[in-house]
């Protein structure tokens, strides 16, 4: 390798990469405020304009586009036409391209006028790593800072040069990279009306996923699968968690990971949720401890736990770790786990094998978007992230609920929010008491929890109950009234409000309209 083009918008660890490259004797041609930045740190370079004969024009616009360039980068080594032609014109080859390209999604993020996004429109960055990518049995390419440690050990290592697995591995990324921002722009522009105002959805739309693995199987022994890191949004995620213990995870833990993450997300207090086969069976508060908010969501439904998936929204302690122990769990998902919490979660071959997944849990949510396959298509939505302040909902009953309903109701709201559609969700204040999820009609969800919850010793006396559509008869409100409950939300809008409405009343019983649904299928 004797010959670098460097040109970057993204300059971490640039420096170290360009010093590394020219104590290994190659030479460094450069633009703009790359070529500054290296100069400050007395790095020898030589201006893309020394090589071309032209300076750079039109704001920059102009610089790397010419045949001087783009020759000594495309040209075939084993060629003799192409060398005999390289001399003839006087182009000197290039041996190695790093390049990023302009933050255009940043641009666009913080709402930069359209005009200044359109500047955020590389050309001659694409173009350069295109070029260097088709020609990677020649040229290698750098898209990414990760990279820049690895390469210059290789170099180091091999006198100079990379091995073909190397540049293969670059070009893929490097086409990956064209590719993710070219779906960018394309998505940006693609959104936008007729006076360039964005709209929800553009005519088209593109995604990148990154592989993080394989999987043993999917769903099923017989489907293939893989999980795959998202390009688009950030915040708390299962696909971003740290694995601290435990066997590899499989298509339905993964499933499971990320529901127990979403419902403990939905609490600022302590909170303790069991998952199993992605619906909550277990969700419980407390104002004491992590140990003590588990245990009563453990005692929501003793029997599902087992096999099950846990979330915590506070970091695993040694009490909470020793309540954990003697049950067969395949995951915890937690922001952390002491080390006495991990000593005794490893302290058993069956321990070893209990999955622990570190999440970093105060990360921005920023966005994204929820895919649904279905065959032959894919809808798009929004995440539902709708929330209702329940002492604003309206009160529908004769009755108010109390101060204690009031909080009861909050909290079986944000279960239920969760749950399966149909769903219900009978609570107290700090527990969930019964679950019913993804029956056919919402009587028989309403059952469904009251037989969970009396099977399991729990009392529905002075409970409240959640709905997550509205009760299209008042039945499900005549069994919730049966089992004890004194509240309930639901979003309202059904032509048999009213006759639900006379329902709550006879028994005594207060309701609020949130408003808002949660289907969740």
């Amino acid at each position: 390798m004797q010959r670098a083009l460097i040109s970057v918008s993204d300059k971490r660890g640039i420096v170290e990469l360009a010093r590394g490259l020219s104590e290994l004797d190659v030479e460094i041609i450069s633009t703009g405020g790359t070529a500054s930045l290296l100069r400050q740190n007395r790095i020898a370079v030589k201006d893309v304009s020394e090589i071309t004969g032209f300076p750079e024009m039109m704001d920059g616009r102009v610089k790397t586009l010419h045949p001087k360039i783009h020759g000594g980068i495309l040209a075939l080594r084993d060629h003799p036409e192409h060398l005999a032609q390289m001399k003839a014109q006087g182009i000197i080859p290039i041996d190695l391209v790093v390049v990023n390209l302009y933050p255009f999604e940043a641009t666009v993020a913080r709402g930069a006028p359209f005009a200044e996004i359109v500047e955020q429109i590389d050309i001659g960055g694409p173009t350069l790593v295109r070029a260097a990518a088709k020609n990677y049995a020649h040229v290698a390419v750098i898209v990414d800072p990760a990279d820049y440690g690895d390469v210059l050990a290789e170099l180091r290592e091999r006198g100079g040069e990379l091995s073909e697995e190397t540049r293969f591995r670059l070009v893929c990324k490097a086409f990956q990279h064209t590719a993710h921002y070219d779906g960018a722009i394309s998505n940006y522009l693609d959104s936008l009306d007729g006076n360039k105002q964005p709209s929800p959805w553009g005519r088209t739309l593109n995604f990148q996923f990154t592989k993080i693995q394989d999987l043993r199987y999917g769903e099923n022994p017989q489907q293939q699968a893989a999980f795959y890191l998202s390009g688009e949004g950030s915040g708390p995620s299962i696909a971003r968690a740290k694995q601290v213990q435990g066997k590899e995870l499989s298509f339905n833990n993964i499933l499971d990971a990320d529901a127990a993450l979403r419902t403990v997300l939905e609490f600022s207090e302590t909170a303790a949720v069991v998952i199993k086969h992605t619906n909550p069976c277990g969700v419980a508060v407390s104002k004491k401890s992590i140990a003590d908010a588990f245990r009563k969501a453990r005692a929501s439904d003793p029997v599902s736990i087992f096999g099950g998936v846990i979330g915590f929204n506070r970091p695993v302690d040694e009490e909470t770790a020793k309540e954990l122990k003697d049950i067969f769990l395949e995951i915890v998902v937690a922001p952390g786990f002491t080390q006495e919490a991990k000593a005794i979660l490893s302290s058993s071959k069956r321990l070893l094998n209990l999955r622990l997944l570190e999440v970093n849990m105060g990360e921005k949510d920023d966005g994204g978007y929820d895919l649904r396959r279905v065959k032959g298509g894919l809808l798009v939505q929004e995440w539902d992230r709708g929330t209702v302040d329940v002492r604003s909902c309206k009160v529908v009953t004769k009755r108010r609920p109390t101060e204690e309903e009031y909080d009861a109701l909050d909290f079986a709201w944000r279960v239920c929010r969760h749950v399966k559609s149909n769903a219900i969700v009978f609570a107290s204040r700090d527990q969930v008491l019964g679950v019913g999820a993804g029956q056919m009609s919402r009587v028989d969800s309403a059952k469904l929890a009251i037989m969970r919850a009396q099977t399991h010793g729990l009392d529905l006396s002075g409970s409240v109950v959640a709905s997550d559509a509205f009760y299209p008869f008042r039945d499900g409100v005549d069994e919730a009234a049966k089992a004890g409950a004194k509240a309930v939300i639901q979003p309202g809008g059904s032509i048999k409000d009213e006759e639900v409405i006379a329902a709550a009343n006879e028994h005594g019983m207060a309701m609020i309209f949130s408003g808002m649904r949660h289907f969740r299928h």
